[in-house]
């Protein structure tokens, strides 16, 4: 395991957490499950497989020095800064590359800087699978069990197996599919065949590489001369010249010789307040809270989330998001959690970005 790598994605503004993850304070930097923040759960989750070194994040200038100080025993050389940001492709290809400069033979588990993970032993487990097998050519996907008929996530089908490893099976993918409606959906679950497209993705360089020359030629050759120094003091400008494109959409959905091993390991996509409602201790009301108070005052309130480090009392009320920060209250039913996002950009239109 020497050459294995953690490449951790970490730019993004988490806007579906607004109003606590803001531009200058994104959730990657708050404690949200628990009372480390996002970013040091998912460094330290992985001390059990990789050493200090061989784990890197990339995210871009205005969220390193922020991400520096919640995990400050990671060196400067494992931060790789993105001049500005151009979506998750150009990410992973800018780190898998710089990883490449230095170990042509890494392989590099790409990860999220903001997913709960409760069975973390599983999880090395099947990172330790996975690598074997990006060691035999493949790209190697994690899937994740399905828990519903989910519509908010995208799917990976799997196909004949390639084999086992550590009580887990290997199969050969047999493709990604979009976010489905609730019809499609539910077929995706009766048939069995399906995993939730977490977004983790184990790759031998070599073979990353040919698939960005293969797929996105222009950007493997504005990635390669970022990496290799011979932009010639014009990297931003190369790098603002790359496609912004996903790495799914990029990348994945057309690569070739996919495998998916399919784990249940308690993920989740912290990435809406309803997901960290789900994550958090209930109380016997059904209620969470994530705050600094030793408590809440709640009279007739039900499965209601309250983020707030002030007093907060509730009568009467059920199923809603409340968020309480210094300048902002955010009151929201839980089914709406994700429409957040919107709220942010109509602030952006109507000139108010101190809110955001």
């Amino acid at each position: 395991m020497q050459h294995f790598y953690a490449l951790i994605m970490a730019g993004g503004g988490g806007t579906r957490l607004w109003p606590l993850s803001r531009r200058h304070r994104p959730k990657q930097v708050l404690s949200l499950t628990e009372t480390r923040t996002m970013i040091q759960v998912t460094v330290e989750r992985l001390y059990g497989l990789l050493p200090a070194d061989h784990i890197f994040i990339v995210a871009g200038r205005d969220l390193t020095n922020s991400l520096r100080e919640a995990v400050p025993q990671l060196s400067d050389a494992n931060f790789i800064v993105e001049p500005e940001p151009r979506d998750s492709g150009p990410a992973a290809g800018l780190g898998t590359f710089t990883i490449a400069q230095q170990d042509p033979d890494a392989v590099i588990a790409v990860l999220s800087a903001d997913h709960h993970i409760a069975h973390e032993d599983r999880f090395l487990e099947s990172l330790r699978c996975a690598e074997s097998y990006a060691r035999q050519g493949h790209i190697v996907t994690l899937g994740i069990k399905p828990s519903f008929a989910a519509t908010g996530f995208g799917y990976i089908r799997r196909d004949q197996a390639l084999g086992e490893c550590d009580g887990l099976t290997v199969y050969q993918s047999g493709g990604f599919r979009e976010k489905p409606d609730a019809t499609t959906a539910a077929e995706f679950i009766e048939s069995g065949l399906y995993s939730w497209n977490a977004g983790m993705f184990i790759w031998h360089v070599d073979k990353a590489k040919r698939e960005f020359e293969r797929q996105q030629p222009d950007m493997a050759r504005g990635l390669h001369a970022i990496v290799s120094g011979s932009a010639d003091g014009h990297s931003d400008l190369v790098w603002a010249g790359l496609k912004k494109v996903s790495l799914d959409f990029g990348i994945m959905e057309h690569a070739e010789d996919v495998a998916v091993i399919p784990v249940d390991i308690g993920w989740s996509d912290v990435g809406t307040w309803s997901t960290l409602f789900e994550v958090l201790k209930k109380n016997e009301a059904g209620n969470a809270a994530r705050s600094k108070h030793e408590g809440h005052i709640q009279i007739d309130t039900h499965h209601t989330l309250l983020v707030s480090d002030r007093l907060v009392v509730t009568i009467g009320i059920d199923d809603l998001v409340i968020v309480d920060t210094d300048d902002v209250l955010l009151v929201c039913h839980r089914d709406r959690a994700q429409d957040v996002r919107a709220i942010v950009q109509q602030l952006k239109d109507q000139g108010q970005e101190q809110y955001c």
